[in-house]
């Protein structure tokens, strides 16, 4: 931007909080999430300190406002360190309110707990003297951080007590902490001394607790927060639980409040969401735990959370940033995905520079122009998007984004399909389709090349080496030698893997092709039905239809997809040079007409190897959570699957119980 263009921006900039300002602090309103307008203002003050001559009186940036371990030992946790179940909505607290009510027979009574962004330590006590401390590890055992631990002075290492009797035996869970003033104080020292700063305080905090050093530790500014205890000295209620822990010396959390029904914990949660950022540690929602402690031993656990306990998540950090372009990509199927190039924001700990804008009518309802002010968040946490624009820092100079009349890579027509909101490239020897779908074709799931990732594809399309996946099997070493990023090992390498890939099972084959609406799962089914390649090709819409799952549209794009000559020839030379495509491996019916979904992460196994146990046991596995499923398979950090599971009552097995069943 010239200077004239940066003095309009920060103009509008100014007007722009200073509406909001007036919304939030007159009249007790908000648009905008506070880490958007928080964006805003960093916008305006980097432009101010890059112009200083451009700031004026009446900007909003001038208000006033032990010895060393060679290694950690192991403890074994006497009680499982469980996981919280997350919720984001005060719908699915509802819906958790709701299933404790049902089992409790009556209302029950809260204590609400800000969830402490820290690192969580169990602490053990033998008749009040601190023994141990350990790290939550994987919930059975932890790591021995003792020495560390002693060097926190909010922990104490003798017990007092004036109101209630110390056990044998106490063992204390909490978050160790470091407060935000600290974590400014050394990240000045380290951007003073020439290093990369932290990136949060949490991962100072762990860090901190991890160190081989306890000298190192001390020097830290660490505070803990006790927040439960396991064992039985007579508590009738969780609010009791803090009494007896402040009685017996521990910090606990001045903020936690005790609620008499659901009605107070939403209004526990509003006022959090708001005040949060006036706290001195980082906190990133509420614990919600049922009170009645009798009542906690009878909700129980199921999986590795606690029925009794849920945590509310505040709503996902969100900043602004300029849109600079829109360009448009071409996926596999020749589907036109539109993505905002935006001017980089740090968000969620990642540095964004993309936003995916998902397809056209997304655009139309935003309103979307190319130098817009959005709001973006991280949908699920993990993909940017746009979310709103913020219209009232245009300056007449955006721009609005036409569909395309032709292919961005190929310059083919672009067609829309009747009912469906993508538009598609009409050429299907499109580079782009063929790039994706190769790209495709040897991923993990399908034909699993190793060594054959997107960059190899690319650079074997350039050089004419490959313009179908067939031709991928007519490679040699020759032909990659003269290559960048080939020397002879490499390329014997990935000839050998190659090689290696042509024995695949049936439905990885399936999957491998790419067929329009035919995924993991249906490629199983399909697998499973017909046996053979042969006989699948063979097959008419109406052989399709008659297969559960599997509807018109699924086996209309088979019919069509097994007609094309094109992808005919192709299957058939995949064939020629001695790709063989083998029967679904199935060991034996155990698990016949079952069908399960998997949420949250798996102990012994990982989620590829249960869903192919399932599939070789005669299972199925599905990407959804509807009536037709049997049984929710449930790990750690579960999904809204979880929640969708208990509202529709379904069956919900732990790893555990799914062991025994196989």
């Amino acid at each position: 931007m010239n200077k004239q263009e940066v003095k309009t921006r920060i103009n509008k900039l100014k007007q722009e909080i200073e509406h909001h300002r007036y919304l939030y602090h007159v009249l007790d309103q908000q648009e905008i999430s506070d880490p958007a307008l928080d964006s805003l203002k960093k916008e305006l003050r980097d432009l101010e300190q890059e112009f200083p001559d451009l700031q004026s009186s009446d900007s909003p940036t001038l208000r006033v406002s032990g010895s060393a371990l060679d290694k950690f030992e192991k403890i074994e946790h006497k009680f499982p360190v469980l996981s919280l179940q997350d919720v984001f909505s005060t719908e699915e607290l509802g819906d958790w309110q709701e299933r404790n009510e049902k089992i409790a027979s009556g209302d029950c009574d809260y204590f609400c707990e800000l969830k402490l962004d820290g690192l969580t330590i169990v602490l053990n006590y033998e008749k009040g003297i601190l023994k141990t401390a350990a790290t939550r590890g994987d919930g059975k055992i932890g790591e021995d951080v003792t020495n560390n631990i002693r060097t926190i002075e909010s922990i104490p290492l003798k017990l007092r007590h004036h109101k209630y009797q110390i056990p044998d035996f106490l063992s204390i869970r909490g978050e160790v902490l470091l407060t935000k003033k600290y974590f400014d104080k050394i990240n000045k020292q380290k951007i003073k001394a020439g290093l990369e700063p932290f990136a949060n305080p949490r991962n100072v905090a762990a860090g901190s607790i991890r160190q081989l050093n306890p000298r190192i530790t001390a020097q830290r500014e660490l505070i803990y927060f006790a927040y439960d205890i396991k064992e039985d000295i007579g508590q009738k209620t969780h609010q009791e639980v803090h009494e007896i822990l402040k009685d017996f010396g521990f910090k606990v959390n001045l903020h936690n409040e005790y609620c008499q029904n659901i009605g107070s914990v939403s209004n526990y949660l509003q006022k959090w969401d708001k005040k949060r950022k006036s706290l001195n540690y980082l906190t990133d929602g509420v614990v919600i735990v049922i009170n009645d402690i009798g009542l906690e031993k009878k909700l129980g656990s199921i999986g590795k959370s606690e029925r009794w306990m849920i945590a509310y998540k505040f709503p996902p950090e969100q900043v602004t940033s300029q849109v600079k372009n829109i360009i448009i990509q071409v996926g596999r199927t020749g589907a036109l995905t539109p993505v905002a190039i935006l001017e980089p924001r740090k968000l969620a700990g990642s540095l964004v520079s993309r936003a995916t804008l998902h397809n056209f009518d997304e655009i139309d309802r935003l309103g979307v122009k190319i130098g817009d002010t959005v709001i973006i968040q991280k949908a699920g946490d993990i993909i940017p998007e746009v979310v709103e624009v913020l219209k009232r820092l245009r300056t007449g100079r955006e721009k609005k984004l036409s569909v395309p009349k032709k292919c961005p890579a190929c310059n083919s027509f672009i067609t829309k399909k009747e009912g469906e909101v993508n538009y598609y490239c009409s050429n299907k020897n499109c580079y782009a389709v063929q790039k994706q779908n190769i790209i495709h074709f040897v991923s993990k799931r399908a034909f699993n090349i190793e060594g054959f990732g997107k960059k190899i594809v690319e650079q074997l399309i350039v050089a004419n080496l490959i313009e179908n996946v067939a031709d991928i099997f007519e490679l040699k070493e020759d032909d990659l030698l003269p290559l960048e990023r080939f020397a002879d090992k490499s390329a014997e390498n990935l000839i050998q893997a190659i090689a290696d890939s042509k024995k695949i099972e049936l439905d990885r084959f399936i999957y491998a092709l790419g067929i329009r609406h035919v995924g993991d799962e249906t490629s199983i089914i399909l697998a499973r039905k017909f046996g053979s390649l042969e006989k699948l090709m063979k097959a008419g819409v109406e052989d399709f239809e008659n297969i559960h799952d599997i509807g018109l549209k699924v086996a209309q794009s088979l019919v069509d997809f097994f007609q094309q000559n094109r992808n005919i020839k192709i299957i058939q030379k995949l064939l020629d040079l001695g790709v063989q495509p083998s029967k679904l491996k199935i060991t034996s019916q155990k698990l016949k007409n079952k069908t399960f979904v998997l949420t949250g992460s798996l102990k012994n196994l990982t989620r590829e190897q249960a869903k192919n146990i399932i599939r070789e046991l005669g299972g199925k596995v599905s990407s959804s959570v509807s009536k037709q499923v049997d049984y929710l398979l449930l790990g750690t950090e579960p999904g809204v699957k979880y929640n969708q599971a208990q509202k529709l009552g379904l069956k919900i097995i732990s790893e555990e119980e799914f062991s025994k069943m196989i």
